[in-house]
């Protein structure tokens, strides 16, 4: 390395001027991974439902002198995904390096005998039908690009089953042989894909869970250690500025007193 000092021996990826599409980025872990990656100098497209939450998220970080569009998604509706991707192509140019797919949630907590079908059909679209069909959209755009990459941000749900969870593991560990599949068939393209596996994060995850319950939300959380949706964010944020010659697979993430 001779004389070269620390500071110039690795450079990561000049991430300004690039774009990414964020989904599920009205709240919780999407919207914090926005805020990091337009910190960055990326232009971030903002995609949710909740398209009132999306521009909260927008005005942040326009606030913070970033820069950030607002797209309404909802990722199991094959024509709000087909709607999606014109736009972002009007929006971009047809540009997209990075892809982060957030967007997805659990519903109840029944055993197997007491299991919702509704609430296993909703876990199964959105987590993994979800994640499929946005990527499969937008991959023609992400392919163009000279480092494009994906993020599937999944969960530790995807890896270790427990009681109650069924639905939700199973819809998990679906996302993950999908990411699995995923880096090896877009390897040829030049196309990058990572898994991260949140641990316990407090965000609104568990009241969505609950529909709406404060008090059974509220317990999940209280008198342990949480990570907080800022954690993920700068670790999107970090793997996204990964050189164009790595591939950082999987990422696990957990509080201190999870694992």
């Amino acid at each position: 390395m001779g004389s070269m000092s620390i500071k110039n021996r690795y450079e990561s990826l000049n991430t300004a001027d690039r774009v990414a599409v964020v989904t599920g980025a009205s709240a919780g872990i999407g919207a914090s991974a926005a805020e990091f990656l337009a910190a960055d100098g990326w232009h971030v497209v903002l995609a949710a439902r909740r398209e009132d939450k999306l521009h909260e998220v927008a005005a942040r970080i326009e606030n913070e002198g970033g820069t950030a569009s607002v797209l309404p998604l909802d990722v199991t509706d094959q024509n709000s995904i087909d709607s999606f991707a014109k736009q972002l192509k009007e929006i971009t140019g047809g540009k997209l390096d990075l892809l982060v797919n957030n967007a997805g949630g659990a519903r109840g907590l029944d055993s197997v005998l007491d299991a919702n079908s509704d609430d296993w059909r909703w876990m199964y679209e959105t987590n993994v039908m979800g994640t499929l069909q946005v990527t499969r959209a937008l991959f023609d755009l992400l392919k163009a690009t000279d480092a494009p990459q994906v993020i599937n941000v999944v969960s530790m749900a995807g890896r270790a089953a427990y009681r109650g969870g069924a639905g939700y593991n199973a819809a998990k560990f679906g996302e993950t042989a999908l990411t699995d599949v995923m880096r090896m068939e877009f390897a040829e393209y030049g196309v990058r894909v990572c898994q991260l596996d949140p641990g316990r994060v407090a965000t609104d995850f568990s009241l969505n869970r609950f529909k709406g319950d404060e008090e059974k939300a509220a317990a999940v959380y209280a008198d342990v250690l949480n990570l907080v949706a800022d954690d993920m964010g700068e670790t999107v944020r970090w793997l996204a500025s990964r050189p164009r010659h790595m591939d950082v697979e999987t990422i696990l993430i957990k509080p201190l007193d999870q694992v």
